[in-house]
């Protein structure tokens, strides 16, 4: 679990050529007319909002990840057309699958059979290899995710995967190469990013795509709320059950806070700006926290080609100021974006209101809810959606933040891209993690001569 310095000689060969910053999305100019491209919703590639998901063949899925977020996911499955189930649970503690049993059986009548019922870290191949199943939801923590993504898009599985998708450079690497052999056999992919199945940010997106705020120029991100989810460890409780009970605030299975709630709005500003950064500049710390061994608080500055910019925030911590919000700035106004569902608009920067979402006549679904009404549509009318490279480079960007503030170092896209840094244990078993240290968070810079010459002291 000790952390690999990326900064190294080999995590810089070759980097800068095939892995550097790159524009995602074309120019809205046209040569031949001089005009500005208005872009249509399709051309685009908005997804539809239905209310509900097309009747067709028995979609059977399997969970991993019997949690109380693989539960919901599981709930919402159930939920998001006819004809669906789910008919194998993968996990690690019994107690978590029993709860997920009961709560199929008495909220929707799924009956999941003793057979298909998996215990272990290994638990995930099993159900991989059962033939019957379609779809795969993949929830459990984290660090797990790459390699269960991979095995199931080996097994040809269509996959619902949880965000963010890698807690490292090595897992978004895997990933990466996963997500383009699940585009060449044709599977859907959906992932928890779940903005982006959102119709009133699918609108403003085409707003800004259609040059309604000019030029992108900057934008920020924020994810500023209260203290999160904690669990004390248990003196029945080995090192690795307690890390897995409190994923959250443990550093290689969640990659920290910055990675599993800020990456939504991280993500969202990726998508609207259409590139990856060149570099980033944090900062970040632990002030309130009182389990695991992960920041609190961050703040990052990214920096992308022409002079443009984005601050990203993240802060868990009760009694301050919240914002979970993104703004997007450009030449000629700002798009404000959120997910309070009742005030997206975009502003000039006279004040004057130039667009605004009309909620009365297009309600918004709920997104947990959309985007499983996504994953089976998109099976069922065979048309393709495949998100998981989206949101393998959106985690890399948060994963370059993350890092960012850890060292206190500016760093630049290709170095994390190149980098070998991997979080968490070579081997899974319940038992001892002699290099986890409850509460040792990194620590940015180095100590001043008089702190030094105060502890020999």
């Amino acid at each position: 679990m000790k952390r690999r310095d990326f900064l190294t000689s080999a995590a810089l060969i070759g980097a800068g050529t095939t892995v550097g910053a790159s524009t995602l999305v074309s120019s809205c100019s046209s040569q031949s007319t001089g005009k500005a491209k208005v872009y249509t919703p399709d051309e685009l590639g908005m997804y539809s909002f239905v209310n509900i998901a097309p009747d067709g063949k028995p979609l059977k899925a399997a969970l991993v990840g019997c949690g109380d977020r693989g539960t919901g996911a599981a709930t919402q499955f159930l939920k998001a057309g006819p004809n669906v189930s789910i008919i194998a649970l993968a996990d690690i503690f019994p107690d978590r699958m029993e709860r997920c049993l009961q709560i199929l059986k008495d909220k929707h009548n799924n009956e999941v059979p003793e057979a298909n019922r998996f215990l272990g870290f290994d638990a995930y191949k099993k159900v991989l290899a059962m033939p019957e199943i379609d779809v795969v939801l993949l929830c459990t923590p984290t660090h797990f995710r790459p390699e269960q993504f991979k095995a199931a898009v080996e097994a040809g599985k269509h996959v619902f995967m949880e965000k963010p998708c890698a807690v490292d450079p090595a897992g978004i690497r895997t990933v990466i190469a996963a997500a383009k052999v699940a585009t060449t056999k044709g599977l859907t992919v959906i992932t928890g990013n779940q903005r982006r199945h959102r119709r009133d940010y699918w609108e403003a997106y085409i707003q800004v795509k259609n040059g309604l705020i000019g030029d992108v120029v900057s934008a920020s991100a924020h994810w500023d709320q209260g203290a999160w989810w904690n669990k004390p460890k248990r003196a029945e409780w080995s090192d690795m059950e307690y890390n897995i009970r409190n994923w959250f605030n443990i550093k290689w299975l969640s990659g920290d806070h910055i990675l599993d709630q800020a990456i939504h709005n991280i993500d969202i500003v990726t998508w609207f700006m259409g590139e990856r950064p060149t570099r980033a500049v944090g900062f970040g710390g632990r002030a309130r926290r009182y389990t695991g061994d992960i920041f609190d608080f961050f703040s990052v500055d990214y920096y992308y080609n022409n002079n443009k910019k984005m601050l990203t925030t993240a802060r868990q911590i009760d009694g301050c100021d919240t914002n979970v919000s993104e703004q997007v700035y450009g030449t000629k106004g700002v798009a404000f974006l959120t997910d309070d569902g009742r005030n997206m608009h975009i502003e000039d920067y006279a004040g004057n209101t130039v667009w605004t979402y009309d909620y009365k006549n297009m309600p918004v679904n709920g997104p947990y809810e959309q985007e499983h009404i996504h994953l089976v549509e998109s099976i069922r009318l065979n048309k393709k959606i495949n998100q998981s490279e989206d949101l393998a480079y959106s985690t890399q960007v948060a994963i370059l933040g993350r890092e960012a503030a850890y060292t206190g170092k500016a760093i630049s896209w290709d170095e994390i891209m190149a980098s070998p840094l991997r979080y968490g244990p070579e081997k899974y078993e319940l038992g001892a993690l002699p290099d986890y240290q409850e509460g040792v968070v990194p620590k940015p810079g180095r100590a001043s001569k008089e702190a030094i010459e105060a502890e020999k002291k």
